[in-house]
């Protein structure tokens, strides 16, 4: 009986959390679209646009020049691997022990 219960209030249950989600979602895209048209329709949205821009393509400068350094940084580290390798390959000739190679991780 209280099995029963449990399995009735949670299919009761079930319904109220997703209409509380669907209202909630539908609330935020009001507000979106809300904060949308009145940047892209008013004359003060045009101008917020026009001062955001500027600072805009500043960030995107600052991560594309980012982006160049941690490919440089890739590169080095990976010539590094491949001397490192050479290395321990023209010294392993004489040595003993089996070669270990470590790959190079870039």
């Amino acid at each position: 009986m209280q099995l029963e219960l449990i399995v009735q209030d949670a299919t009761l249950e079930a319904p109220v959390n997703d209409n509380s989600r669907a209202m909630a979602l539908t609330i935020a895209g009001a507000v979106i679209g809300g904060v949308a048209g009145y940047i892209l329709f008013t004359e003060r949205g045009r101008e917020l646009r026009r001062r955001f821009e500027p600072a805009l393509d500043n960030i995107a400068g600052e991560l594309n020049s980012f982006r160049m350094t941690i490919e440089k940084a890739a590169g080095v580290a990976n010539e590094g691997w491949k001397l490192l390798n050479e290395a321990m390959e023209s010294g392993s000739q004489t040595s003993r022990y089996p070669t270990l190679h470590q790959k190079s991780p870039f």
